[in-house]
């Protein structure tokens, strides 16, 4: 390819970096460490570390994210490894569905969850119909122990992410290393422990990475169950005075600081081996069929699971789908009208229009400048290629908290750009912030296209004369659409429910998405919460169907779309 063409993509991708993704990042820094004389301070993170409120925010995020991460590892893992060795009843169906999760956005999820443990839920309504409490008794199960859950909504959330790289892992090896561990007598949980584990540990290394991150900075979870002592909600709050108090900017350089420094310590420690893999046709390993009484307890644990983790959707369905859901364990009486109203609100028909301009045009920025990148990365030469690989996969190491924040920062009054504030409008903003946050995906996906297609194919092209770029163009993108569209889509509908970016930088209800209409329905009196949750509905159905279209496009390599 074009040298001078790798070297545009290079430039201007360093540029565009440089501008909204280190730029904002610099301001915070700015902000947390730099006193009113200009000098450097560790005052302000000082005092921030002295004082017990946002100590026990910081100590709450990085337990809360860890114990998301032990319970979706433990969640997954085993599931990934029963479904990549074993045939059993409903297999397909199964390995569908338990992806569900990922098709609404935690805090919706809480809605839900809030509706069914609640003080007067669904479940207190059962054990009183059971006759195991008296008629009257009441108890909040999530508010006896918020942290748990938390934990817990953003465990039946985000597992499957960890999943589907557990998957693509194990798809991976040849089990002709595993039967020969076995031959010299490694065998049951042995050799899972001495070789499999370690064979997968990058991928699951990659998930883990992303589902810890996720819910150290995850914001809207904490705010539907209303619990401040976490550092995002300090950080959320803190906005409101964000000109003039410099300790919301100490606080994001904080949990920036950590939030690198584990992705760096996990990398270094867990990420970096990776074996090289023979050819599977030496073996003849693949899933087996087990006995029937295996096989149904294969299926049970699968179902229990998906049972449990799709809760949250449970029971945002049946808010939208009631009038009212009071002390009992199921709605009083259902209507229809919540839907109507959620496509007709002065609040949700602007949002879902904001959400697609946005998110439409972030996709259409990520298509262009990740086939450029991807295409940069795996058939040039030039020196630096691996930093722009690297580059575009910083976002998903950076809490989207963390970059929202940058970009308030860098467009306050008397900054350079002033004229983005999102106070007046944060269509830019917005759009960028997508942008940015979903363009590793589509390199990702790009880049696998690229390297599974031959480069003899568009060397072909070019003896008969056609320029490299045309050649690309004509030949290449043809053959990898596939991989294209699956980037495209999952950027797209992650950016249609993106949450972060959207509470902080949309301001004005004009240009409110639809995360930020559904925790304004949510905080609304009345029928807020059921018109709240019905947008949440029409949402999961949105981002349902993309994932359902990326399994069949993709299948297994889904989770490679996952990994920093």
């Amino acid at each position: 390819m074009s040298k001078t063409f790798a070297r545009i993509v290079f430039g201007f991708t360093a540029a565009f970096f440089a501008v909204f993704f280190l730029w904002p990042i610099s301001q915070i820094l700015k902000g947390g460490f730099i006193n009113a004389d200009g000098h450097l301070t560790f005052s302000y993170l000082t005092a921030l570390l002295a004082d017990p409120t946002y100590r026990d925010g910081l100590i709450n995020s990085f337990l809360i994210a860890c114990a998301t991460t032990t319970l979706a590892l433990l969640v997954a893992l085993p599931l990934a490894f029963i479904s990549d060795r074993f045939v059993f009843p409903g297999k397909g169906l199964l390995g569908s569905l338990v992806l569900i999760p990922m098709i609404l956005p935690p805090f919706v999820g809480a809605i839900g969850i809030r509706q069914i443990f609640g003080q007067y839920g669904a479940l207190n309504a059962l054990i009183i119909e059971l006759g195991l409490r008296p008629h009257g008794w009441t108890f909040d199960w999530f508010a006896a122990n918020q942290f748990w859950g938390i934990a817990l909504v953003e465990a039946l959330s985000l597992y499957p992410i960890i999943y589907l790289n557990a998957v693509a892992a194990l798809a991976n090896i040849d089990p002709a290393m595993e039967e020969a561990a076995q031959n010299l007598g490694c065998t049951g949980f042995r050799r899972f422990w001495k070789i499999t584990l370690p064979l997968i540990r990058p991928g699951l290394f990659a998930g883990g990475t992303i589902v810890f991150i996720w819910s150290f900075t995850e914001l809207g979870t904490p705010l539907i169950f209303d619990y401040a002592r976490v550092t995002s909600v300090q950080i959320y709050y803190g906005l409101r005075d964000i000109g003039g108090n410099p300790f919301p900017f100490a606080l994001v350089a904080l949990m920036l600081t950590c939030s690198i420094a584990i992705y760096a310590l996990g990398k270094g420690l867990f990420g970096r081996a990776g074996y090289a893999m023979m050819a599977k046709a030496t073996s003849s390993g693949g899933p087996r069929a087990l006995p029937r009484g295996p096989a149904l307890l294969c299926t049970a644990l699968f179902a229990g699971v998906v049972g449990f983790a799709i809760l949250p959707h449970v029971g945002v369905i049946l808010v939208a789908f009631s009038r009212e859901w009071y002390a009992t364990v199921v709605p009083h009486a259902f209507t229809l009208d919540n839907f109507r109203l959620a496509l007709g609100h002065d609040l949700t028909v602007p949002a879902i229009a904001n959400s697609l301009k946005f998110a439409s045009i972030s996709t259409v920025i990520d298509l262009l400048l990740g086939i450029a990148i991807a295409y940069v990365v795996v058939r040039s030469r030039i020196a630096g290629r691996q930093v722009l690989d690297f580059l575009a996969m910083l976002p998903l190491a950076v809490p989207g908290l963390v970059l929202a924040f940058g970009y308030l920062a860098m467009s306050q009054e008397g900054r350079l750009f002033a004229f983005l504030n999102p106070v007046r409008d944060p269509t830019v903003l917005l759009i960028i912030a997508y942008s940015v946050r979903r363009l590793p995906y589509v390199v990702r996906a790009a880049a696998a296209g690229f390297e599974q297609t031959s480069e003899t194919l568009e060397e072909a092209a070019q003896n008969l004369g056609c320029p490299p770029l045309k050649a690309m163009i004509k030949v290449t993108l043809p053959l990898i659409m596939a991989n294209l569209i699956a980037g495209g889509l999952l950027a797209f509908a992650f950016a249609m429910l993106e949450v972060s970016d959207s509470l902080i930088l949309a301001q004005k209800q004009a240009f409110y998405p639809i995360t930020k209409a559904i925790m304004e329905l949510f905080q609304l009196l009345g029928d807020g919460k059921f018109i709240a949750s019905a947008l949440g509905v029409w949402a999961m159905v949105f981002l349902g169907i993309t994932l359902a279209g990326l399994s069949v496009l993709l299948g297994k390599k889904l989770g490679a779309l996952f990994r920093v």
